[in-house]
């Protein structure tokens, strides 16, 4: 019953927080509209709003399957193969250096106004947590349990299915949550910079036309699909690990 009232609770406190602050401040409603005249305008635009929320979020879908893809690949090339880990991971490392919002113009020159340059920014955004977080656990396998297996003449491809992989999967774990928390920035970017669809185009347009209660209703309606896919994503790792401290934790305090 707490768990069902925290997030009425959270979400109260910041419409009332928000409208407080437009009380005090006294902004015309084109800086800083009040809450009911969004919700209004949310209703008003429902229709337009879902459709362009359809291409944001398969943006962020499949810009997390690519990422997830090649970040475990990656990190499984590299903590098996000594060559590629001294010339890869210094160029992974180096490549952060390089802010993922200048290479979106490039993206869109290179791949088009579609979808097809979002789900690259997404998932270059989604790729260095999940391979650094997989490498990291890896990496830290236990040595005892690797060396029992080796003793029982058990295959480097066993040891990796059955112990390296299922060792990491807590590391990976964090970096998928920090990938879907992070993946909305690469798909919104990349619309901001050229595109013709999603909640991106739709605020970009909405400030454009001075409509900034319409902009922020499509900015709550990104945080409610980042919130929601956070949550989903959590949920399932949390089932997917049910060794987990946390788990039991959250058990107790139910």
């Amino acid at each position: 019953m707490i768990r069902l009232a925290r997030p009425i609770i959270i979400t109260g406190s910041l419409i009332l927080l928000w409208q407080i602050i437009v009380w005090a401040s006294g902004s015309p409603h084109f800086i800083l509209p009040s809450p009911a005249r969004v919700g209004e305008a949310w209703w008003l635009n429902f229709h337009l709003i879902l459709g362009h929320t359809g291409i944001t979020v398969l943006e962020i879908f499949l810009g997390l399957i690519c990422g997830t893809i090649l970040g475990t690949s990656s990190a499984l090339v590299l903590s098996h193969f000594r060559p590629a880990r001294r010339w890869l991971l210094p160029i992974l490392v180096g490549s952060q250096a390089i802010p993922v919002f200048a290479i979106a113009p490039i993206l869109v020159l290179w791949l088009g106004y579609g979808i097809a340059s979002k789900v690259a920014m997404a998932t270059l955004i989604i790729y260095f947590p999940v391979v650094t977080n997989f490498y990291d656990g890896l990496r830290r396998t236990e040595p005892g349990w690797v060396d029992l297996a080796a003793t029982m003449n058990a295959s480097p491809l066993l040891i990796l299915a059955k112990i390296r992989i299922p060792a990491a999967f807590p590391s990976l774990a964090s970096g998928l949550r920090v990938a879907t928390a992070v993946a909305p920035i690469g798909a919104i970017v990349g619309e901001w910079v050229g595109s013709s669809a999603g909640l991106g185009y739709l605020m970009l347009h909405a400030n454009g036309r001075m409509q900034t209660d319409l902009m922020f209703a499509a900015l709550i309606t990104l945080a409610a699909i980042a919130i929601t896919m956070y949550f989903l994503i959590d949920v399932g790792l949390r089932k997917a690990m049910p060794w987990q401290p946390d788990r039991l934790e959250n058990q107790k305090e139910e």
